[in-house]
């Protein structure tokens, strides 16, 4: 009776620890599927590139150099840009939404008709950068950026309609 009660544990044990592994599997499978297109371009150099029309969403550019890159009409909506180089980037109708942009150098870049709802663009700059038509609603920008870009902040975002002087908070 004790040889079979130990058989019937281990078999048991076994069943548990096969369940455990599916349920382990079928976790792992539905986050990858998840995780969809995003990608990790950390320090690539995408200088230059048509990245225009693209899905984004989710990738990381940390360190990435994006200087002149056309990333028009591209989703970028939960990205990370820390550190990235964005200098005269063509981000026309972008969606930067609730993207983080730690020290990014945007100077130049073209963010007519951009979306950057509730973006967190700290330490970053946007030196003569085109921001017509942009919405920064709930963005949280360096004071320093945004007295800047409510000096020439203009237009309302075609798909939010949101001004761009009200998503700045300009007086």
């Amino acid at each position: 009776m004790n040889i079979m009660f130990f058989e019937l544990k281990s078999v048991l044990k076994l069943f548990l620890s096969l369940l455990i592994l599916v349920f382990t599997s079928m976790i792992m499978l539905q986050s990858a599927w998840a995780m969809g297109n995003k990608v990790n371009y950390s320090y690539a150099d995408l200088a230059h590139q048509d990245l225009s029309n693209q899905n984004f969403q989710g990738s990381v550019f940390a360190a990435a150099n994006m200087q002149e890159t056309n990333l028009h009409n591209s989703d970028l909506s939960e990205s990370i840009f820390t550190e990235a180089n964005l200098f005269k980037a063509n981000l026309k109708k972008a969606n930067l939404s609730n993207a983080l942009l730690d020290k990014v150098t945007l100077d130049f870049a073209d963010l007519r008709e951009a979306i950057l709802v509730e973006a967190i663009a700290t330490r970053s700059r946007f030196y003569d950068a085109n921001i017509t038509a942009a919405d920064f609603t709930d963005a949280i920008i360096d004071r320093y950026q945004v007295n800047l870009m409510c000096q020439r902040a203009k237009g309302i975002n075609p798909i939010t309609h949101v001004d761009t002087r009200e998503s700045l908070g300009c007086k």
